[in-house]
């Protein structure tokens, strides 16, 4: 059905509401933002937000940012407290004490910490159980609000708080764990990879399928972090962009187990354009270590490639 995003975006309400106090340059709030954008004005959401820089930053006690019910939970379980809350609704909803009029979705937000890491083992619980939620991760690549650790979602040779980069290591040096790959393969309806800006519609329209898709749907959208990433604040639009004609972060989504890449690069980019504007990368441009670039390179087409075949592969007749 044909819609025009501006209309959308001046029109619907916000439910993502201003005066939180995320960092200026963060892709968290825009992420947050058109995900609930893509809920029908009609419908009501519960939202739990797994510990983290968006859950102190817009529920601080006694003010919020969120206009629909919202639920903090710890870092470990933000998708096994949504699927609690889904499981509670349903009953509730049999027992015929809830209104049968009105439809409430289950969104559960966690950060890369709390997603890959802390959080996987109730993510992939709550995915395999099957319950009706759509969960969120804004990868921001580190355990940003409490010091730039590294996570497994930290690209290799980052230069973090734990992974320094230095005379004994060159920043972290393990491979970046595919999250978005690990949920395909729990058979779920509908995966996605999206962004947090520089491209809406591509985040607007996956938002409303993962919403919208009966049973667990999952979203992973790159959020850039300013502080830890190393970018001037006003560059958010910049670096999100370099992610995608890199092809270091594709847009891709999963429709009952079909990949289809949503956006494919005219001219896909060298890699080095993402890192280079990036102070966590900035030893890799140290005389002596165009290695690191170079293995860099490799495992960002590989992957690709490795994508590209495999919506070749699961879309023949």
């Amino acid at each position: 059905m044909a819609y025009n995003l501006k209309e959308i975006v001046a029109n619907k309400p916000s439910r993502f509401t201003e005066g939180h106090r995320m960092c200026a340059g963060c892709g968290a709030p825009p992420v947050a933002r058109m995900v609930l954008r893509a809920l029908k004005e009609e419908d009501h959401a519960v939202i739990c937000g797994a510990t983290g820089c968006m859950e102190v930053s817009t529920f601080i006690y006694p003010y919020t940012a969120w206009t629909d019910s919202f639920i903090h939970t710890a870092f470990e379980c933000a998708a096994a407290t949504e699927s609690g809350v889904e499981a509670a609704y349903k009953s509730l909803k049999r027992q015929g004490k809830l209104p049968e009029n009105g439809t409430t979705k289950f969104i559960a937000f966690g950060g890369d910490g709390g997603t890959y890491d802390i959080g996987i083992q109730s993510l992939s619980g709550a995915m395999e159980r099957g319950h009706d939620i759509t969960y969120v991760c804004y990868d921001n690549g580190a355990y940003m609000n409490t010091g730039i650790q590294r996570s497994s979602a930290t690209p290799k040779f980052a230069d973090t708080t734990t992974s320094p980069a230095g005379k004994v290591t060159q920043g972290k040096m393990q491979s970046r764990k595919d999250l978005a790959q690990i949920m395909v393969a729990h058979h779920l309806p509908y995966v996605a990879q999206t962004i947090a800006v520089n491209n809406f519609k591509d985040l607007y329209e996956k938002s409303e399928k993962a919403i919208y898709t009966e049973g667990p749907t999952f979203l992973n959208v790159l959020s850039p972090c300013p502080r830890g990433w190393g970018y001037p604040t006003d560059e958010l639009m910049t670096i999100n962009k370099l992610a995608v004609e890199t092809c270091y972060w594709p847009l891709y989504e999963v429709v009952n187990g079909k990949y289809k890449i949503t956006y494919k690069p005219a001219k896909k980019l060298p890699v080095e354009e993402f890192l280079r504007p990036q102070k966590r990368f900035k030893h890799m441009f140290k005389p002596g270590n165009e290695w690191m670039i170079e293995e860099f390179q490799k495992e960002v087409d590989s992957r690709w490639k490795e994508l590209l075949d495999l919506e070749e592969m699961t879309n023949k007749e």
